[in-house]
């Protein structure tokens, strides 16, 4: 076992027994290296580079038309308390003469979202990645979460939705594409 993994396990090993729990019981013996395992596991994204990501697939291609893959669930740890926040990211652009692969854009908010986060951040980290590595002529994200900060402690609303957004280039400066974008995203495919 690596070292930050040991440092991780002694962190809540001296946790459970700061709660007044025997650290040693049956049911907790191997907590110490599940919790450290399942963190190292939450925070994968900061191991993970952009260029691995995109892999060389981005392509030259004459499409200027609006690309859109919505409802791409994630999950993040809130970095206030490091409880998780979970939801849904919609991302879209408008090609410039390249396109991405489309899987690679659920790739890039999982690594983004595999970091301690909060969802303004991390909605814009997405859209100034698109927008720097694909040169489009704008990019819009939007993000709709549920924060267990919220729902199991504070203020404990279980119901309540944050929403965030992003939009560079055509998307903030040309109200027609963004709305564009926003009435696309009400929409549900065909049954």
């Amino acid at each position: 076992m690596n070292s930050s993994l040991t440092g991780v396990e002694t962190i809540i090993r001296s946790l459970l027994e700061s709660l007044g729990e025997n650290a040693g019981r049956e049911g907790l013996k191997r907590t110490p290296e599940r919790v450290a395992r399942m963190y190292e596991f939450l925070t994968k994204g900061y191991k993970e580079d952009v260029g691995k990501i995109l892999n060389g697939a981005i392509f030259k291609e004459r499409y200027s038309e609006m690309v859109i893959v919505k409802d791409i669930d994630f999950f993040s740890l809130c970095e206030h308390h490091l409880v998780p926040f979970y939801g849904r990211c919609h991302i879209a652009y408008v090609p410039n003469g390249r396109i991405v692969g489309l899987s690679k854009l659920p790739r890039l908010v999982e690594m983004f979202s595999r970091r301690l986060q909060v969802q303004e951040r991390l909605t814009q980290q997405i859209a100034e990645t698109l927008f720097q590595e694909l040169k489009p002529t704008g990019v819009g994200v939007v993000t709709e979460a549920r924060h267990l900060c919220m729902m199991m402690r504070g203020v404990e609303k279980q119901n309540s939705v944050a929403t965030t957004s992003a939009m560079l280039g055509s998307f903030r400066n040309d109200v027609k594409t963004r709305n564009e974008f926003l009435t696309l995203l009400q929409r549900d495919l065909p049954a």
